[in-house]
């Protein structure tokens, strides 16, 4: 904060009117400093209010989604659920009393207010990185692991789930207890870390929150997603046109969920470093608007790359709007029964599909199961070179 929690402390314990007057006053100094023009604040709000609508209808349908059809009550799905639940609490929780300060240009809900805003802001956005790199872990596992996944068995994923909760509270915890502090951000009409104060305790924070809950999940996500790359391209020699149109479909999926990452957060750590590290003034009220309003972004693009890419949900979501139910004979089943990697068989799990196929003769798979493009061709007189062949139906 502009000034010390202990100075806070120490006017409510001598409850001297005068310290308190004094600061408040020094709080509304501060704000006031960081105060953009009414034009700037008005850009704000609306930029707010569209983030905000957009996050909490995206969220909001696609939990209605998961709710309404059972067919998406997959485990990885729940992981998804789990995105969409923190991201619409932000929107919630957190967007409303930004828009409402940035319309009238200062923060409205006082000191504590501040302190609540910022904490749960912080925690609902870890929640949402980790999840998203607990569930790039997850497809790794999933899709190159030795056994099929049970669609049943939501323990793995639940544990994912209290990890990321976890995860979060033990790094935004913290600030409320003496290891930096939450506290007005740029023009002060949100509030977050204070990025601003240079002691050993602040800085220390800002680091190891920027490593662990920053550039651990990105790397988390490069490597599982990056191994999942190079399986399906291994396997595109096996029928190299259906394998590489699927491979470039992957790769664009995968790259758009990365740059997403990076566009949403990278300039906000940015940011956060050169407010900490740099000189007194270097991030302006101003350069300090755009990282935040792409950070809060994250709530409404989430649902879109990570939910509407995913043609399980996309299926559903056009039966929704037409009051039908999803068409049968899709990608909307999330798994098959469970096979072994290495013996003749084929599974399927979100939107890929895998052929398993020992050394020798390629295999058939089980018609009952078909996928959108149609069953993999077979060829009796060509032995498979690979056991593991890998299909994108998103």
């Amino acid at each position: 904060m502009t000034v010390s929690n202990l100075s806070v402390v120490g006017c409510r314990r001598t409850n001297s009117a005068l310290c308190l007057s004094a600061v408040e006053g020094h709080l509304e100094a501060t704000f006031s400093n960081r105060s953009l023009s009414p034009t700037g604040h008005l850009l704000v709000a609306v930029c707010l209010g569209f983030i905000g609508t957009f996050g909490f209808v995206n969220n909001l349908l696609v939990l209605v989604l998961f709710c309404r059809y059972k067919v998406l009550r997959s485990p990885i799905n729940f992981l998804l659920m789990n995105i969409s639940f923190s991201d619409l609490l932000v929107c919630v929780l957190g967007t409303p009393f930004s828009f409402a300060a940035s319309t009238q240009g200062r923060w409205l809900i006082g000191d504590s207010g501040c302190v609540w805003y910022g904490f749960a802001n912080s925690l609902l956005g870890i929640v949402s990185l980790i999840s998203l790199a607990v569930l790039s872990y997850e497809r790794y596992c999933t899709m190159m692991g030795p056994t099929e996944a049970d669609a049943t068995n939501y323990r793995k994923v639940v544990g994912g789930v209290v990890m990321s909760w976890v995860y979060s509270l033990i790094w935004t915890l913290p600030p409320l207890f003496g290891w930096s502090r939450y506290g007005p951000e740029g023009p002060g009409t949100t509030c977050s870390v204070d990025w601003t104060t240079k002691t050993a305790s602040n800085i220390s924070y800002i680091i190891c929150l920027f490593i662990f809950c920053l550039i651990v999940p990105f790397l988390v996500i490069i490597f599982c997603y990056g191994k999942l790359l190079h399986a399906i391209k291994q396997v595109s020699g096996v029928n190299t046109h259906m394998s590489r149109k699927r491979e470039h479909r992957v790769l664009l999926m995968v790259i758009t969920m990365v740059i997403f990452y990076l566009l949403c957060w990278l300039p906000y750590g940015i940011m956060a470093l050169l407010a900490t590290f740099g000189a007194p003034g270097l991030v302006t009220v101003e350069a300090s608007i755009v990282p935040s309003l792409l950070a809060k972004s994250s709530t409404a693009i989430n649902p879109v790359i990570y939910i509407f890419m995913n043609k399980q949900f996309y299926r559903c979501f056009r039966a929704l709007l037409q009051c039908d139910t999803p068409q049968r004979g899709s990608s909307l089943k999330s798994s098959s029964k469970a096979t072994k990697l290495f013996r003749p068989g084929w599974r399927t799990e979100n939107n890929f599909t895998f052929e398993v196929a020992s050394v020798g003769h390629t295999a058939t798979p089980n018609q009952a199961n078909p996928v959108e493009d149609g069953p993999p061709s077979t060829d009796n007189a060509k032995p498979a070179v690979v056991s593991l062949v890998a299909h994108y139906n998103g």
